[in-house]
């Protein structure tokens, strides 16, 4: 008799929560998600009702407002999983209007550092371009490949090609597809993705649209596997770049259906269920509005408190609504936070990293 897939999962979790410390940080599986400079005011006021009804920001005014502005809550209606799900049964962190805090901890605030903090636990403040070229710095995604348990287990997909360079793929060796340049297909549908990213207009040179980068992670998480699957998606940064508005709010909430899609996955199969966390920030924010047209840009200093950002996460050993206290969750702790949802000390990766943030329930 083949069980329905709620149950399959169901069944899965009241295992893994019966396994032994041990065995579970044995089998833990991470998945590390983030949403080029979505800033903290989107995702937790959701649209902006100035920039939605502006003409010049908005090509269908009507459809942003009904979808996005005239809705009992705009957060809500920008990014349900995140609010829904993940602040909910996790942690969401970064909401200052009601006292949380998060910020990238580098000066530079632009994609590059920021994805660099993230991924070593460091500031590197060499790193001053997103031009910056191959990274001297060992990510933990890197460190993790190397050890026993995780060789081979290790992969990244992202939506702009400078992640070759970010992850040094020339040093480490890492499975990293990136930008425009499809892998060759190992499955049916790589095969497919692959001939329709081909196909498909481009417009931006360096950052293919976020659906192949999630089509190419789902596929990954099917086929290979990995214990740790790191996913970067684009378009909410890129949008926001070109000042389209209302493209910036529809990438919004198409990503977030993308990171339910991606958590649902995970729930479905007994080889993540039960033993996956997932872990979803940004590498910046967006300039305030004391500046004409701020929330394009970012970067210090002509762009005031683009350093704010926010972190969310989810996964057996979290803590549902942990706070942070005595300052702003940090960029620099997402590495090591992502290490100990994986039961190892964060260490032996960087003892000179971010700790992990304190949002894990007593005894993980």
């Amino acid at each position: 008799m083949k069980l329905p897939n709620a149950l399959i999962a169901a069944l899965a979790l009241t295992f893994a929560s019966a396994m032994p410390a041990a065995a579970k940080d044995a089998d833990a599986r991470l998945v590390l998600v983030t949403l080029d400079g979505l800033s903290w005011q989107e995702l937790f006021r959701g649209a902006d009702p100035g920039r939605a009804a502006d003409k010049a920001l908005v090509e269908d005014l009507p459809a942003i407002r009904r979808d996005f502005v005239d809705v009992p809550d705009r957060a809500l209606a920008l990014t349900p999983f995140l609010h829904n799900v993940v602040a909910k049964q996790g942690v969401l962190l970064g909401d200052r209007d009601h006292g949380s805090c998060a910020a990238v901890t580098n000066d530079q605030w632009f994609s590059y550092p920021g994805y660099n903090e993230i991924l070593t636990g460091r500031v590197d403040p060499a790193i001053d371009s997103n031009e910056h070229g191959p990274n001297k710095n060992v990510t933990v995604l890197e460190w993790l490949n190397g050890r026993p348990g995780f060789q081979g287990k290790v992969r990244a997909v992202t939506s702009w090609n400078v992640f070759s360079d970010i992850l040094s793929v020339g040093r480490s060796k890492l499975p990293v597809n990136a930008g425009w340049a499809a892998p060759a297909p190992r499955t049916a549908m790589e095969k497919t993705l692959g001939r329709l990213q081909d196909q498909t207009p481009r417009r931006w040179a360096g950052v293919r649209f976020d659906v192949f980068t999630h089509g190419y992670a789902l596929e990954s998480l099917k086929h290979d596997k990995p214990r740790v699957l790191y996913v970067s998606y684009g378009e909410t940064d890129d949008f926001a770049h070109d000042g389209r508005y209302d493209q910036t709010l529809i990438a919004a909430r198409r990503t977030d259906g993308f990171l339910a899609e991606l958590w649902s996955t995970l729930q479905a199969d007994p080889a993540y269920a039960g033993k996956t966390t997932m872990i979803i920030t940004t590498d910046h924010g967006r300039a305030n509005d004391t500046k004409p047209d701020g929330w394009k840009s970012h970067g210090k200093p002509q762009w005031a408190d683009s350093n704010q950002s926010w972190i969310a996460a989810i996964g057996p050993g979290i803590k549902a609504g942990a706070k942070v206290t005595g300052g702003c969750a940090g960029a620099n702790q997402v590495a090591a936070t992502g290490l100990q949802a994986l039961g190892l000390d964060w260490k032996d990766f960087d003892p000179q990293a971010g700790a992990p943030l304190p949002i894990f329930r007593a005894g993980n």
